[in-house]
């Protein structure tokens, strides 16, 4: 492996890191490069969830640390989410690729429309959604949002989110920390599957996992002091960039192909 190789996987990591333990849909970003590196899709997919592990021990520990970690609720919500991250990662979906990116591009438009018009959703919270007990819709949304996680994941941070602050009621502080929590729960048996398929290059993802880990401390440590506006319009510029590589505005893997031979 060369050295250019090495610093584009590190530099990467902390790139996606750092968006994604803030946000999501950094691994656009590694799958992309991993793709281009030479990877098959489904050994990039499965590769690079080595590094979203590492990346969201880092992130979780600091939450916890910070005592904004919510994990009892998130431990009763980790139950559907890994179930359906397990069935996404092991079924076989024979579904339109394109037809898939543009239904995520539209609800990313939704989602951008409520953070853009409607922040107080985001910023205050719901003290009253937020003790509600968690009944069977919250377990339903979880479930499939699992599902999508386990087959691809590319964006699963924004789904999560959404669905911790408009049905939970949570802020977008404390909806960040028990986001990494449950991805946290779920990739690494979504990574067993991946590697008893033979789906994963141990040696790309643990040096991808450096940089992850590096932007994940970086952006947990100081998420909370930086505060929900901040976060909430990192939140915005990465949908706008997914939105735009969805819909081909922008082509996020001729990009990483352009600065990796320049």
């Amino acid at each position: 492996m060369s050295l250019m190789i090495i610093v584009a996987l590190i530099l990467s990591g902390l790139l996606v890191g750092f968006i994604n333990t803030l946000a999501g849909g950094g691994t656009i970003i590694s799958i992309s490069l991993l793709m281009f590196l030479g990877l098959p899709a489904p050994v990039a997919n499965g590769t690079n969830r080595i590094a979203v592990m590492f990346q969201n021990l880092t992130a979780v520990r600091n939450f916890h640390k910070s005592g904004i970690l919510q994990s009892a609720k998130g431990l009763w919500l980790s139950i559907p989410t890994i179930a359906g991250s397990l069935i996404g990662a092991s079924v076989v979906v024979n579904l339109n690729e394109n037809v898939i990116e543009k239904a995520i591009a539209g609800i990313m438009i939704v989602m951008l429309f409520f953070i853009l018009i409607k922040p107080g959703i985001w910023m205050k919270g719901n003290e009253k959604l937020m003790n509600r007990p968690l009944n069977w819709k919250t377990h339903t949304i979880f479930f499939f949002i699992g599902l999508y996680g386990g087959f691809i994941h590319i964006g699963v941070g924004y789904f999560i989110l959404a669905a911790l602050v408009m049905n939970c009621g949570f802020d977008l502080i404390r909806a960040n920390a028990l986001k990494n929590f449950l991805v946290l729960l779920y990739v690494p048996l979504t990574l067993i599957v991946f590697v008893f398929q033979g789906l994963v290059m141990w040696e790309y993802g643990l040096i991808h996992a450096i940089g992850n880990v590096i932007g994940a401390y970086i952006a947990s440590k100081y998420a909370v002091k930086w505060g929900n506006n901040f976060v909430r319009w990192i939140i915005v510029f990465v949908i706008i960039i997914s939105i735009s590589d969805l819909l081909n505005i922008v082509d996020i893997k001729t990009l990483i192909s352009t600065l990796m031979t320049q």
